[in-house]
């Protein structure tokens, strides 16, 4: 009874019962993302799924491949890898932040998961969308004049490309210089 004469500690008023319940409710609502992330598991089989089928066409051709479409042929597997990684990246990164962390506690758990925050994802997310959007017009470039119809586009199509391409890079480095902004200010 004398220790809490003598503390300065308040105690916390409670909070009325409605208010509390429906607290509660909100933070559960968490969980309806779950199967959305469950829905990119199953896209990220997809990913596999379509990166094999790729390579058991090119596979086949390779002893009769030029090295522009050798060239061609491996940068449309590095843009499927690198979208699958970035696939990866937010389902990883978006359960551990919005919904629930991951007890996992295998050595080979990447040295990232846990320690990506909202605005981390944000760059890794812009990161690869400018990195797949560069082998893609890459891809497209090589392919000119080449007779090649996979890749055949109008001088319009490729100008928008660029033009898009160039919108992804500049908005990587505005979301990156807010960031850096945001981190140089006090915090409210």
């Amino acid at each position: 009874m004398r220790a809490f004469l003598f503390s300065t500690e308040v105690p916390k008023p409670e909070k009325p019962t409605l208010e509390s319940k429906f607290e509660q409710g909100l933070f559960a609502s968490r969980w309806l993302m779950a199967p959305m992330y469950l829905g990119l598991v199953i896209s990220l089989a997809m990913m596999v799924v379509i990166f094999v089928k790729e390579l058991a066409y090119y596979a086949p051709q390779v002893l009769t491949m030029t090295a522009d479409q050798g060239i061609l042929s491996v940068l449309t597997l590095i843009d499927l890898s690198l979208a699958a990684n970035l696939l990866l990246i937010v389902l990883f990164s978006g359960y551990e932040n919005f919904v629930s962390k991951l007890d996992i506690t295998s050595d080979d758990r990447p040295d990232w998961m846990g320690k990506v925050d909202f605005s981390g994802l944000k760059m890794k997310l812009i990161a690869s969308i400018v990195a797949i959007s560069g082998i893609h017009l890459l891809k497209v470039f090589m392919a000119l004049g080449k007779g090649d119809p996979a890749y055949a586009v109008s001088e319009s199509t490729l100008r928008w490309m660029v033009i898009i391409h160039l919108t992804f890079v500049t908005s990587g480095v505005l979301l990156a210089l807010m960031d850096w902004l945001s981190a140089k200010t006090d915090k409210h």
